[in-house]
């Protein structure tokens, strides 16, 4: 596997653990009785810090987070991407010494940070270890897992009272992530008390979290070429406090297939060792020239989307064509008219508006390799008010995305917009978000003079991985000039 491609997969292993630890204790009617918050104007000290912070190397800013992760201040991604959570961790970092809350680090507090973070990596005895079961590759606190045993799929560290437990595990190729994600997530008569929490599944990995009512769990898992490859961590609801930010650190270092030989002791980070004389220079930050949706299509050269997805666009592109508003946006909704290209393929609609915990799955795309790839996320219909809504990880840049019941069939599309004030280590936790229905999306193209099919339910649920073959074509990528 190539390295790029392996660095990315770390870092979208990683930050599905921030969400997951997020969310892994909240209560899902607590979340959908909050709204989507309106976006506000950008917060300029912010930005500065942003600036500041991306100017410093990549290694350097990833090594800051890490750091930060292990002094107990950001429950975030090491990635080196800044925004607000690793702004509240530097002002949470500097509060008690009384530094200038502006999330930067001068030299000195920098060198103070690497040296407490080193302190509590000591403390924890945490050593990056080659699993010879498994052939991945992760951190262990070996002081806090001292006992090593072997399993039937992998390895184990447990802690002296086997309160904590942490097993590795690999399967041969044959067996599919799509199937393991489904049993993990199915529920356990034997264990009715074991509630999931939260559920991610992208082409190369999944994470599923969960708690019975003593304790808690996380487990992840990789599709490679040798098969699959993850890991698994069980605790104590009382131990949540110090062990959920070893979890995000073993994830930082966890490479489910290692390309390389083992890393030497990091050294501590530049900012930390080299002198001198005052904090960052802030840069003012470029602006910003485009943004993403997505869309769904609707007819052979017609897609709709969120009407805020192409608010304010000087162009437009639907699956890399260029494309133009079709009439006026109405119910959030905004229709578009592609130019050229072959005809969409266009899914039947279905009419009914989605059910309150109706099981979704939501057709989306995110950024991979520097590239737009689709993925599938997990949803659950709610109502706001008396307003249909779907409960779902979205990022930035999925205002658009077309909503699908187990059967396939378009339930909606996402009219709203995804706010970057609440990302979590680069990735949205899971929140309402408004959905325009099948019967809205009706009455909009009926003023346009566009038709569409409908289908009625069949009774028989289809896999996520199936419905994404079924209706992957359907759903375009949206990209908007300002």
């Amino acid at each position: 596997m190539p390295r790029a491609r392996l660095h990315h997969l770390r870092t979208e292993l990683v930050r599905s653990v921030a969400v997951a630890l997020l969310l892994l204790s909240a209560p899902l009617a607590g979340a959908q009785a909050q709204p989507q918050a309106s976006a506000g104007a950008p917060n300029p000290q912010l930005s500065a810090a942003q600036a500041s912070f991306d100017s410093l190397p990549e290694a350097e800013r990833k090594a800051i987070q890490t750091d930060l992760i292990w002094t107990g201040h950001f429950n975030g991604a090491a990635s080196g991407s800044y925004g607000p959570l690793t702004f509240r961790a530097i002002n949470a970092l500097k509060a008690p010494s009384r530094g200038v809350p502006d999330g930067m680090l001068n030299p000195a507090e920098r060198r103070a940070l690497a040296q407490a973070a080193q302190a509590a990596r000591a403390a924890a005895g945490f050593r990056l270890v080659s699993d010879e079961r498994t052939g991945a590759r992760l951190g262990i606190p070996v002081t806090i897992l001292p006992k090593r045993d072997v399993s039937p799929t992998g390895s184990r560290w447990q802690s002296a009272d086997g309160k904590v437990t942490l097993d590795t595990s690999s399967t041969p190729p044959g067996e599919t992530l799509e199937a393991v994600f489904e049993k993990s997530t199915a529920p356990t008569p034997n264990n009715p008390g074991r509630k999931i929490t939260y559920k991610l599944l992208r082409p190369d990995f999944f994470v599923v979290t969960g708690e019975t009512p003593t304790g808690k769990f996380y487990r992840r898992l990789a599709a490679g070429p040798s098969g699959l490859r993850g890991f698994s961590i069980g605790y104590d609801k009382a131990l949540s406090g110090s062990i959920d930010k070893l979890v995000i650190a073993i994830a930082s270092s966890f490479e489910p297939f290692p390309s390389g030989p083992m890393p030497a002791e990091s050294a501590v980070a530049s900012a930390a060792s080299t002198p001198g004389t005052g904090p960052a220079v802030a840069i003012v930050p470029a602006r910003v020239t485009e943004r993403h949706g997505v869309g769904l299509a609707v007819a052979e050269r017609v897609a709709v989307t969120a009407a805020v997805a192409v608010e304010g666009c000087r162009s437009l592109r639907v699956g890399g064509r260029a494309a133009k508003l079709r009439g006026s946006p109405e119910a959030g909704l905004a229709l578009l008219d592609v130019e050229g290209g072959p005809a969409f393929a266009v899914a039947a609609l279905r009419t009914e508006a989605p059910a309150e915990r109706e099981n979704l799955v939501l057709v989306a795309f995110g950024e991979e390799s520097g590239k737009r790839a689709a993925v599938a996320l997990p949803g659950q219909g709610v109502r706001i008010g008396a307003g249909v809504a779907v409960f779902a990880p979205l990022q930035p840049g999925q205002a658009g995305t077309p909503v699908f019941d187990r059967q396939g069939r378009p339930a909606g599309i996402v009219t709203g917009n995804p706010s970057d004030k609440v990302l979590i280590a680069g990735v949205a936790p899971q929140r309402a978000y408004a959905v325009a229905d099948g019967a809205a999306l009706q009455g909009l193209m009926a003023k346009a003079g566009l038709t569409t099919a409908q289908v009625a339910a069949s009774g028989s649920e289809l896999s996520t991985g199936a419905i994404v073959d079924r209706v992957g074509r359907s759903v375009l990528p949206i990209l908007c000039g300002l």
